[in-house]
Parts: C-alpha cells; sequence; structure tokens
C-alpha cells in the first residue's frame, strides 16, 4: 500500500488499471461479473444528433438547429455502439443462428438476448476534491454498485478533461480506494468532501473555465409505472478551477461575474423535473409502444431516445458528450414545465391522476419578446400537456404472465398548445399593456405554418384539431387581424393534404361568449371538446386478446393570444371530458361524463389551475389573470380584484423584468456562446438572429416544395405492436430484465415512515370529504357525486340556473293537497268534475309544503316578530314557515263555491278611486256615471271632482285617438303597399331611414355601416 499510497500523491493513478494501485483489493471480484458491468467494451456512448450550420453572422450567434426538420433528422438525443456508429431509428435486431432464416417476432414467449448488463444508474453521488482533481462516486438506488469519475482541475480554459472508470466496485472496494487517494494526498490537505448531490446537469462556460451544475436537493412529485419524477429543489454551480472558491470569485474578469449573474436570474429550483429510470421528455404512448417494439426483437433495455425539444440542459450535456461514455448513467436529461399527481379513492379503488406538461426550448422566451414562429417553425410558449388516469391495481407497466408493458390500467391523453404560427410581434416598448399586433412578414406561401404543422403530425399523427380562441369583432382591430390570416394559412395547407388527414379547424370567440350575458363559454367548450376526444381517441395500454387496447392519434391544438387564460379554460375542458372517456375505459363510471363540482372534477380543476399558473408564470410573469371560476361565474365579483391584480404584475413583469429573463434564457439554452472579440450579450439590440436563421444563408437554403409540404410517413396512423411476453427459465427471469422499477419503487431493506412515503404525502379526493357528516342525511362518498357548494354559480351563469321564483296557480277544482299534513281541512268532499276557472289544466295543482325539513328547527312565534333577535330573523328567513290559522284562511280561500253571483250593478260603489274611473271611460269617449251622491257635497261641481263630459277637450281628445285606432285596424286592399299618405305616420319611421340608407335593424358600434 505504500507504493500505491506514492503513486496516489504524485495524482497518476489510472483507474483503467486498479489492480495497480491495490493488488490485493480486488481477488474476491469475480472476473466474469467485471468484464459484463466494464464500460470499456459494453457501455454505449451518447451523442446529440443535432448539426450546426456555418453562418455569415456574428460569431456570439448560434444558429437554429435543424433548419431542414425532415423526419430522418429530427432533433433528439440517442445513443450509439461502442463502435461509434450512430442509431438513428434503427433497432438492433434479434439474431438468427447460422443457417437458419430470420423470422418476424411473434406475441409467443421471446427469450431475450443478453445485450448487455442493466444500467447502473447513480442516484446518489458524492464530490470529493483534492488540490488537483475532482473525485465523483456515484452509487445506484441499492447503494450497493459504485462508479468512479475523476476530473482534472488543472485543464487550461475551455478545455474539459474528464475520465471515466469503466469498472463497478462494491461499497467497500469503493470506500478503500477512496482512503488510498486520501492516504496519497496528505501533504496537500488529502480528500475532502465538497458536496453530496443527486445528479448531474451537465457542465457550462462562459469566457474562462467551465462549471459543473449538480442537483443538491430533490423532491417527489409524481409516481408512473414504478419509477419516481422528482422536481429540482436546489443546484449548486462548481468551478473546475484550482484553488478555493472564493479566491476564484475575487480573480474572475468582470464578464464572467455579469454573465454569472444573468444565469442566476434563472431559478432552477422552480418548474425543472427529471427522473432516474424513466423517460420524461416523450409520452406514456411513445414509450410503451418503444419498449415494446424493443422486446419484440430481442432488445432488452433499448437504448435511451430523448426528445431534444423538451431537453432544457442539452447545451450542457453537449461538452460531456465527447469524454463521458455512458452519458446519462451520470447525467440526467431534465424538462421545464409542470408536474402534479393526485389520486382518487372510489370505494376502496385508487386511480392517479398525473399530469406532465413539458415545454419546448426551442424559440424559447418571455412574453412579448417571444411571438408567433421563427423561420424554422417552432412556435412560442410551446407546451405537450398529458394526462395519465392509471387504476393501481398493479404498480408496473406489465400484466399478469407476464405480459410485458401490456398493463391494461394505464391511460394518457395529450394535448398541445401554442402561439399561431406566422410572422408577427407586439412592441412593448411602450406604455400600453395590450400593444398593437404587428404582421411583419407576408408568406404567400405559409412555410413557417407548413414546417409547424408537419412537426405536429410526425408527434402526433393526424387529425390536427386547431382550436382558435381569439376575438373576431373588435372596436380597434388587434387580435382579430391574425383571424383571417390564419385562415387563409390552414386554408392553403389544406389542399394538398387528403381529404381525410386534412386540418381541423375551428374558430371560437371565448372573450365575447363570456362577456355576454347568458353566454354558455362552458357548454359550448364541452361540445367542442366531445368531437375533439372523439376524432383523437386516446390511449388505452393492453394486450388486444384479453382487453381493448388503442392509442391516440392526432392532438388538439389549442390557441389564443397569449396561449394561458383562455387557451388553459379551454384544455381543461377538453381535459374534463377525456378524463370521463379514460375513467369509463379502465370501468371505474358506467358514462363518459363528469358531472362539475364533484370530488374527481374539483381535485381535476385545482390541479390544473396549478397548470395554468405554473405556464403563466413561466411565459407572462403573473398566475392566471382568468380562471375556470371566471368563465363559470362563479364568486364573479370577489374574483374580480384578485384578476386586477394579476392583471397589474403581468404588466409590471412584462415592462421591467422580461427582458433580463430572457437573457437568462438565452445563456442557459446555448443561444448565446460568448466568442473573443464578439458583442456581448447584454450589449445586443436584439436576439433575432438567436432565434432564426441568417438571411445570409438563405439562397443557398433548400427549400421545401410549396405543394409537398409535408411527409407522408408522418400521416400514417399509429399502432400498438403485440403484447411480448417473457419466457421464464431464460436469462431474464419474468420483469426484471426489461424493467428496473421494483428496486425503485419497493427499495428493498430500506426503513422508511408513512411520512417519507410518496403514495401516503398524495394530494386525494379524501380532502373534500367532510370530517364529520351529518347523522339524518345519507352522505354519498362517491367522488363522482356533485356537492352543493357554498358559493353557487352567479344569475349570468349558464350551469344550474335556480328555478324561476313565481306564483303557483293553484286549480281549486284539481286535485288538492293540504299545506301541512295535520291540517283540518284535508277531508274535502270531492264532486263531480267541474270545469274551473283557469284557462288550462296543465298547470301545477300541487302546493309544495313550507314546513323545514330539518326537525331541529322550530319557528318563532309570529305575534312577537318585534321582539325577534337577528338570529331568528335569519333562520325564519332561510325556514319559511305557515302557521294552522294561516293555513286554515289559505284552505277557505281556495275551496269556495264557483257559482258566485256575478256583479251586474253599474253603480259605483263608495271607495271607488275617480283618477281611475275617468282613466277607464278615457277611451270610449263616453261620459263617466256619475258619483254616488253621499260622496259629494251640494255645493261641488263634477269639474272640480275630476268629472268631464263630451263638450269638454278631454272628450275630443279620446275620440281623435279612437279613430286612429280604427284607421290602425283598417286593413286596405293591399296591405303590403306603402302610401304616401302613410309616410308621416309613426309606424312607418323606420321604414323612412331605410329610404335614407339605414339599417332595419340596430346598428353595433363594430359594424361597417354604423361607422359609415
Amino acid at each position: 500500500m505504500e507504493n500505491a499510497g506514492s503513486q496516489v500523491a504524485a495524482d497518476a493513478i489510472s483507474l483503467k488499471e486498479p489492480s495497480e494501485i491495490a493488488p490485493n483489493l480486488y481477488q474476491d471480484v469475480n472476473q466474469q461479473s467485471a468484464r459484463n458491468l466494464s464500460g470499456k467494451n459494453e457501455q454505449s456512448d451518447i451523442e446529440i444528433h443535432v448539426e450546426h450550420k456555418q453562418s455569415d453572422g456574428p460569431p456570439s450567434h448560434v444558429p437554429p438547429e435543424d433548419e431542414s426538420r425532415s423526419a430522418e433528422d429530427s432533433p433528439s438525443i440517442r445513443s450509439k455502439d461502442s463502435s461509434g456508429a450512430s442509431k438513428k431509428n434503427v433497432r438492433p435486431s434479434k439474431e438468427t443462428p447460422a443457417g437458419a432464416q430470420p423470422q418476424e417476432p411473434t406475441k409467443a414467449d421471446i427469450p431475450l438476448e443478453p445485450q448487455r448488463a442493466p444500467f447502473h444508474r447513480m442516484h446518489k453521488c458524492t464530490l470529493y476534491e483534492t488540490n488537483a482533481r475532482y473525485w465523483i462516486t456515484g452509487g445506484d438506488v441499492l447503494d450497493q454498485n459504485f462508479r468512479i469519475l475523476k476530473i482534472d482541475r488543472t485543464a487550461p480554459p475551455g478545455q474539459l478533461n474528464i475520465f471515466e472508470d469503466g469498472n463497478v466496485y462494491s461499497k467497500k472496494e469503493t470506500a478503500r480506494l477512496l482512503d488510498a487517494i486520501d492516504e496519497g494526498n496528505k501533504v496537500t490537505g488529502g480528500l475532502r468532501i465538497k458536496y453530496i448531490f443527486w445528479g448531474l446537469l451537465g457542465f457550462i462556460r462562459f469566457t474562462d473555465a467551465y462549471y459543473m451544475l449538480v442537483i443538491t436537493k430533490r423532491q417527489q412529485v409524481a409516481m408512473i409505472g414504478g419509477h419516481y419524477i422528482y422536481q429540482v429543489d436546489g443546484t449548486e454551480l462548481v468551478p473546475l478551477t484550482t484553488g478555493s472558491m472564493t479566491s476564484f470569485a475575487k480573480n474572475r474578469n468582470p464578464e464572467e461575474t455579469r454573465f454569472l449573474g444573468i444565469l442566476e436570474k434563472l431559478d432552477l429550483t422552480r418548474s425543472f423535473y427529471f427522473s432516474y429510470t424513466y423517460d420524461i421528455t416523450r409520452t406514456l404512448q411513445f414509450n410503451i409502444i418503444r419498449h415494446r417494439s424493443a422486446v419484440n426483437e430481442g432488445v432488452r433495455l433499448p437504448h435511451l431516445d430523448c426528445n431534444d425539444m423538451f431537453v432544457w440542459n442539452r447545451h450542457l450535456l453537449k461538452p460531456a458528450v465527447d469524454v463521458l461514455e455512458s452519458i446519462f448513467e451520470w447525467c440526467l436529461p431534465i424538462i421545464h414545465g409542470f408536474v402534479d399527481q393526485a389520486s382518487l379513492d372510489i370505494f376502496g379503488r385508487r386511480v392517479y391522476i398525473t399530469i406532465i406538461a413539458r415545454r419546448s426550448r426551442f424559440f424559447a422566451g418571455a412574453r412579448f419578446l417571444k411571438r408567433g414562429a421563427n423561420d424554422l417553425g417552432y412556435v412560442a410558449n410551446d407546451v405537450e400537456t398529458e394526462q395519465i388516469v392509471s387504476e393501481m391495481c398493479t404498480t408496473s407497466f406489465h400484466a399478469p404472465g407476464p405480459r410485458l408493458f401490456a398493463n391494461p390500467t394505464y391511460t394518457s391523453y395529450v394535448h398541445h398548445r401554442g402561439s399561431i404560427p406566422l410572422y408577427w410581434t407586439q412592441d412593448n416598448s411602450g406604455v400600453t399593456p395590450k400593444p398593437d399586433i404587428d404582421l411583419n412578414l407576408n408568406d404567400p406561401f405559409y412555410q413557417t405554418a407548413a414546417l409547424h404543422f408537419d412537426d405536429l403530425f410526425a408527434r402526433y399523427g393526424t387529425p390536427v384539431y386547431a382550436l382558435n380562441l381569439i376575438k373576431q369583432r373588435e372596436w380597434t382591430p388587434r387580435e382579430s387581424k391574425l383571424l383571417q390570416e390564419f385562415q387563409s394559412a390552414l386554408a392553403y395547407l389544406n389542399q394538398f393534404l387528403p381529404p381525410d388527414k386534412q386540418i381541423q379547424y375551428n374558430a371560437f370567440d371565448m372573450s365575447r361568449a363570456s362577456k355576454t350575458r347568458g353566454g354558455d363559454v362552458i357548454g359550448s367548450l364541452e361540445i367542442i371538446a366531445e368531437d375533439i376526444v372523439r376524432k383523437t381517441g386516446f390511449f388505452h395500454n393492453g394486450d388486444v386478446n384479453h382487453d381493448s387496447p388503442q392509442v391516440q392519434n392526432g392532438v388538439a391544438r389549442t390557441n389564443c393570444i397569449d396561449c394561458l387564460d383562455r387557451t388553459n379554460a379551454a384544455q381543461f375542458v377538453i381535459g374534463k371530458r377525456a378524463l370521463g372517456h379514460q375513467l369509463r375505459a379502465l370501468g371505474v363510471i358506467s358514462d363518459d361524463d363528469v358531472e362539475y363540482d364533484s370530488d374527481a372534477v374539483n381535485i381535476f380543476t385545482h390541479m390544473f389551475h396549478d397548470h395554468g399558473d405554473t405556464i403563466a408564470i413561466q411565459y407572462g410573469g403573473s398566475h392566471l389573470v382568468n380562471t375556470m371560476e371566471t368563465y363559470r361565474k362563479i364568486n364573479h365579483w370577489q374574483s374580480h380584484s384578485r384578476d386586477m391584480v394579476e392583471s397589474f404584475k403581468r404588466y409590471y413583469h412584462n415592462s421591467f423584468l422580461d427582458s433580463q429573463r430572457q437573457e437568462a434564457y438565452n445563456l442557459f439554452l446555448g443561444n448565446y456562446q460568448w466568442t473573443q472579440g464578439q458583442p456581448m450579450l447584454w450589449d445586443l439590440a436584439s436576439d433575432y438572429y438567436l432565434h432564426h436563421i441568417n438571411p445570409r444563408t438563405w439562397l443557398g437554403r433548400d427549400r421545401r416544395n410549396y405543394i409537398h409540404w409535408y411527409t407522408p410517413a408522418h400521416l400514417e396512423q399509429r399502432s400498438l405492436p403485440p403484447a411480448p411476453m417473457a419466457k421464464q427459465g431464460t436469462l431474464v427471469e419474468g420483469v426484471d430484465g426489461v424493467d428496473d422499477y421494483w428496486l425503485e419503487y419497493y427499495k428493498p431493506l430500506a426503513v422508511s415512515s408513512f411520512l417519507k412515503v410518496y403514495t401516503y404525502r398524495m394530494n386525494a379526493s379524501t380532502r373534500y370529504l367532510p370530517e364529520r357528516p351529518a347523522h339524518d342525511i345519507k352522505y354519498d362518498f362517491s367522488p363522482f357525486k356533485p356537492r352543493p357548494t357554498a358559493h353557487g354559480p352567479s344569475p349570468d351563469s349558464p350551469e344550474k340556473k335556480a328555478p324561476r321564483r313565481g306564483v303557483t296557480i293553484v286549480d281549486p277544482h284539481g286535485e288538492r293537497v293540504s299545506l301541512r299534513q295535520h291540517s283540518s281541512h284535508t277531508d274535502v268532499p270531492s264532486g263531480p268534475f267541474q270545469p274551473g276557472i283557469l284557462r288550462d289544466a296543465q298547470f301545477e295543482t300541487d302546493v309544495p309544503p313550507t314546513v323545514p325539513t330539518n326537525g331541529a328547527f322550530r319557528p318563532a312565534d309570529k305575534s312577537l316578530m318585534t321582539q325577534w333577535t337577528l338570529k331568528q330573523f335569519h333562520e325564519n328567513s332561510l325556514n319559511p314557515s305557515v302557521t294552522p290559522e294561516e293555513a286554515d284562511e289559505y284552505e277557505r280561500y281556495i275551496s269556495h263555491p264557483l257559482s258566485l253571483p256575478l256583479v251586474v250593478s253599474s253603480e259605483l260603489p263608495s271607495d271607488t278611486d275617480r283618477d281611475f274611473v275617468h282613466y277607464v271611460h278615457s277611451g270610449t269617449g263616453q261620459a263617466p256615471p256619475p258619483p254616488p251622491s253621499s260622496s259629494l257635497s251640494p255645493t261641488r261641481t263634477t269639474e272640480e271632482d275630476g268629472y268631464y263630459d263630451d263638450d269638454v277637450d278631454g272628450g275630443v281628445a279620446a275620440g281623435e285617438r279612437l279613430a286612429d285606432f280604427a284607421d290602425f285596424v283598417a286593413v286596405r286592399e293591399d296591405p303590403l303597399t306603402v302610401w304616401e299618405e302613410d309616410g308621416e305616420k309613426k309606424r312607418y319611421k323606420a321604414y323612412r331611414q331605410w329610404l335614407r340608407g339605414k339599417s332595419l335593424f340596430k346598428q353595433s358600434k363594430v359594424d361597417p355601416e354604423y361607422r359609415s
């Protein structure tokens, strides 16, 4: 060991030959196992298949990638074999013996061949340091297998020296190796622990040395198929330089300090997610199909094929590609967006609802700084939202058999949001909260929209349902400018597509509908959502021989101007309809609809509100301004103040903070890379060339066909491969060789507590249940039962309108029901049927009981109403009651005989109102009857009492009105002809205006005729 210590002291050890350090250290290691675990020959390298185009622009500009956007060059991070040959969309075929004919894999038992040993993913790492080196030890989930990584701290600026040891060590061997390194570096301070971290995000460089970004804190946020998804809660940027970090901070140049300050404005602890064993950059449908195809071809573990669009640390992974052989065993791809999961308790059955939102890293930025699309077809605020509904009968993706990746309890639905794919911008340099919209470039062939929709075809298939929610009519045209242009673009693109593959378009002015009194926004969206779900379908896993599996073909693309408030509400309604179909496919409910105000919809609404708030903060700087409560018109006035506050916050962020956030995005994503002698990031007047192709390269760029703008292979229908079965007794025993969920989810030999178990802490529907239901009410614990809310819909809401209050007309000859069961007037003799005084007999003849149903309430004495307390007034108002005396009086009133003599006398009663008598007789032109003698004094005249005879002006005016009325009701021989003498009549006023050119109908201020 002394010789080994001298070698380590010189720090010239080679981990490729560990036996030279400690000859007796590895005698107990099985040589065959070492060869299988060796990363030198068996582990695969990783490369990123995105090429950079040379540009004549400034070197500080990194041109956008993937100019052609073809199917073969779709951006993704893929692995390559040991020979360096790239594997693009090519899966290893099953080997066949010599002389045997290759056969297609079937659903029968397929023995899996030993491609390589399972991944040893690093779940927990420790960073050690010496004066000249960084040492990283990474352990697997069981803390049994370890690997070593060495980083040189003395490398010159701009150079990254990393050495990866391909051997796998036990915990005891790793400890002895670290002791040897510490012993050899005693002179310079030995080996010191710097950090314990949970993953490596990559390496980044500004102007000087490289930095290493590590995850120091994490939190479990979801579990899919036994694979955990974590949120990044803490990061640390470690400079790969010698000396302490304090001395490095003092000696670095001002530009380096400013770059670090810009990067710190991007909060990596908010809405960044990763997983060790599940590819969260892909949808559940894609992952299941990929694993099924790989197992059918005899591959145990398919190479990781991340979607490069959603890998936000892709720029940080580039330096590690050339120096690490197994990059994804050390580095973790992260997504930016939103992840949440909740549990539904359905009488003992557990159903998990998971929402995953993935934000695209292409053309990413702040609200007013990134609008429309760039010339590569990438749109602003591009977010893919996936909702996974699974019943937790079993945890994994596998069905009994074992039928691999064929668990029928997993379903998913994917929808998409993104800005309108046209060239348009908004200038927010002024103080206007809503700047004007400018259509910058007129593209008659709509190449940007063609690239965008071809990419949607490649990702989701057909049909693509475009739901446009922008305003259609405005006083000053703003959003409506884009309406006609977007319609023209889709009409142009659809004329070249097959009829059954065309883009489905639907324009719905959601803002106008929500502001209209009585407008049913939610009802209209429900109809649209049902049409969308039926056309696109959803993914349901399973085996065709035992279940009814299906795949989703197509996607709903929703947009408004910001793709925030209206889009989130529309996506919620679409997701709610899809949730009903998913629950029905799982056999949970018999209908495909779930009602509002139920526990299931309430928890789904809460999740979608968090989803919308998170997306809005990332793009707009504030929470949602208009939520589902706004569009359902619930707590309308209470939420109005909250909406105003969020509007002010959004305006402040857009005016003062968005430019700083945009610089942080450009630096972290690698859109800007520093080059000596070129402008700094903060000196650029605009970041246009960081997100668009240099115009000087347009002439040499391959133009896409204007007619065949789409890729025919993208229009093909997706299908689910047959469910493979693992043959027992082969190398792979059950599912252990194709899926390592068991060790991550259950963690054998690990001592834990309920407070640390994620499934115990998960948000569940039981939070909406009352602590102690009322004893006199049979409470329904179903999460699909609508619950009464404290604040119901507003009077303007079209949902669940209360019955209109009015008078109930009771036919006295109809079947009478007593107001109170103990009333003495219930036994009314029934005689022969007689026609009643009501005009029709279809009116309600039953009087609802007024006795309160709550037995604990006792009505107060109404004779002592003046002495009631405020509480008594409140209780008696909410529980109206009728006393027996009032009930008897009303019973006598409605049971009177119908053979009453009619009043035929012409004499006026003494209490008759004289003004009313004059009003009645004024229209006939006749003199009113004389008043009773008892009501007039001998000295008063009829004129003083307000009576007139037919000689005065009142009678003449009445006669003229009667003549006008007779002329009005007289019908001529040609009633549709308007004569000259009719022109001055009042009823022809609208006709006279029409002759002058005005419309017969009431005009709105936004109509062209009104303005003219």
